[in-house]
């Protein structure tokens, strides 16, 4: 029987949120209309990435820890990956919307947006030969200009984020090939700038806050929106 470590992955991380959005206090359950509202159209976005990267060779899939069960040139795990974790994600940010009340990175969020904005478009510049560095830097970079523009307040955007760093450290490690004879997703180093932090590509980080921050935003959309039209 194959080790069907990534679907495993996926269910692990979005097991214990899963379970906890049943807390009657605030019960996150009661907003899976928004969530995946707005969980679907950036999974698409990232499908579509992530089917072209895989087409051209910026990154595969060991078949070895897979189902096999494919679309097109993604294995399922992949496309579950893109529900799983942004999951887990805003279940975190809706619950530290309740239990953090004074969020420490409230004056601090304005200067750490400047500072990602500008270190993502020097990246961009240094290493626009490098496509995954240069596609995470560029989309990083327009994104966090745009939430800048609106104004929006991204301090519990960052809180969750730093939250969820060590899970992602251990679930994208294993990922990428930590603990395990050869990754589970590999990479093509041509199209990195070869950072690893152990063994995940510094590059992920930004392509994990993009995710993260698209559902984010888009969640607190359509559950705005539902609330004035109840």
């Amino acid at each position: 029987m194959k080790p069907y470590y990534y679907l495993l992955i996926n269910i692990a991380c979005i097991s214990i949120p899963f379970i906890a959005s049943f807390y009657p206090k605030h019960a996150f359950y009661k907003k899976w209309g928004s969530f995946f509202k707005a969980s679907i159209p950036v999974a698409l976005f990232f499908i579509i990435w992530d089917y072209w990267f895989t087409a051209i060779g910026v990154w595969g899939f060991n078949k070895s820890y897979l189902t096999g069960l494919f679309l097109g040139e993604l294995p399922i795990e992949e496309i579950l990956f893109f529900i799983a974790i942004p999951y887990a994600c805003v279940f975190t940010y809706f619950a530290l919307l309740h239990l953090v009340k004074n969020n420490p990175l409230q004056k601090a969020e304005k200067y750490i947006t400047f500072i990602l904005t500008v270190v993502s478009i020097l990246i961009a510049v240094l290493f626009y030969n490098k496509l995954y560095t240069f596609t995470t830097a560029v989309l990083g970079a327009v994104f966090l200009s745009y939430l800048s523009y609106k104004k929006i307040n991204l301090s519990y955007h960052y809180l969750t984020y730093l939250l969820i760093i060590p899970f992602f450290m251990a679930s994208n490690g294993i990922l990428t090939g930590s603990f395990l004879e050869s990754p589970i997703v590999w990479y093509n180093n041509a199209e990195t700038i070869g950072f690893r932090m152990a063994t995940i590509p510094v590059e992920d980080s930004f392509y994990g806050l993009i995710l993260i921050f698209m559902n984010i935003e888009l969640f607190r959309f359509f559950n705005k929106k539902k609330q004035l039209n109840a």
